[in-house]
């Protein structure tokens, strides 16, 4: 079964947009498709983003607070990584992702270009290429 990790900026972009690739894996994911691995620190970003005013203005709290919990109540949540990551990324708030799938065997997906650059050495995928890989 593929384990991965979400970058919480897919999770806040199938919230966003019901059409996108994002959304799709979510719904693989509600159905069953993939396990998603999650951590304190992954729920706590998505917390603090929910909160940005821009998102707030697209996202009703309700809604996003229902997100954020079920998130919590059905993927497999670790405990944070303690390990550093395998590689680093550019942007060192990042690195716990690339920890987390690691530690969890699971591929990170992510449409930050600072994590794709980083394909090669760790299995890393963007949301249209994760979602073929599921369909």
């Amino acid at each position: 079964r593929v384990r991965a990790v979400l970058d919480p900026n897919v999770i806040i972009s199938g919230w966003l947009s019901t059409g996108g690739a994002p959304a799709r894996i979510l719904e693989h994911w509600r159905t069953g498709s993939f396990e998603m691995i999650a951590s304190p620190e992954l729920i706590r970003e998505l917390e603090r983003v929910v909160e940005y005013p821009k998102i707030r203005k697209r996202i009703p709290p309700a809604v996003a607070d229902a997100g954020v919990q079920s998130i919590f109540d059905n993927a497999t949540v670790r405990s944070d990584p303690v390990d550093p990551p395998p590689v680093k990324s550019d942007d060192p708030g990042d690195d716990y992702l690339i920890s987390l799938a690691a530690a969890g065997r699971a591929l990170l997906v992510s449409g930050d270009k600072h994590l794709l650059a980083l394909g090669g050495k760790i299995p890393v995928y963007a949301p249209s290429d994760f979602l073929a890989l599921l369909d």
